[in-house]
């Protein structure tokens, strides 16, 4: 059964990865482009799968691999909830709150929300709870770091500059997806015991 469980999830990452690919083939047509927001909604989401180039696009789906590995209980349908939700809300953020963005494309906000977001989650586990702290320790420390001293020369690798405000509204959109979702979750619960 772990097995099966372990091949799913390493099938969903090569599926996740395979449109990734396709889409940075034509990535001009689905980066976050401010002047069509609207008029081309599809790059809400598009936007968060194509990158700036192949490195970042690599890097990327490493810190997107690595996911079921470092949380091995979580399910493949509440990372493709975030995979749909993140993206939404971090463009909303770029439109409405970080209005300065005109362009964006990568994963790396996502993968903050997802990181905050599963952490968040698996913290009612007692045998998970040390390992979720210290992720969450990791990437608040790395955001507070980004924030104040600046990001941590990603740039040169990828070839273009890192947009920390996409890892900061990341990571505060996957902090309140799972808060909402863990609120909701107990509210279920007790209902079905009254």
């Amino acid at each position: 059964m772990k097995d099966q469980v372990l091949i799913r999830k390493i099938l969903f990452i090569a599926i996740f990865m395979s449109i990734s690919a396709c889409l940075q083939v034509f990535q001009q047509y689905f980066f976050y482009w401010r002047p069509v927001f609207w008029g081309e909604a599809w790059r809400i989401w598009t936007s968060h799968w194509v990158h700036v180039g192949w490195i970042h696009y690599l890097l990327n789906m490493i810190g997107l691999a690595c996911l079921p590995f470092i949380f091995p209980y979580v399910r493949i349908r509440y990372m493709v909830y975030l995979l749909l939700l993140l993206p939404l809300l971090i463009s909303l953020s770029f439109y409405y709150i970080f209005p300065f963005i005109e362009a964006y494309a990568g994963l790396s906000g996502v993968l903050h929300g997802m990181y905050i977001a599963l952490a968040i989650y698996f913290l009612k586990y007692e045998q998970e709870r040390k390992f979720a702290l210290l992720v969450l320790a990791a990437v608040c420390g790395k955001i507070i770091w980004e924030n104040i001293f600046g990001e941590l020369d990603t740039a040169q690798m990828i070839g273009s500059p890192v947009l920390i405000e996409a890892h900061l509204a990341g990571a505060i959109w996957g902090g309140v997806i799972s808060i909402i979702y863990l609120f909701v979750r107990h509210f279920k619960q007790k209902m079905r015991h009254n």
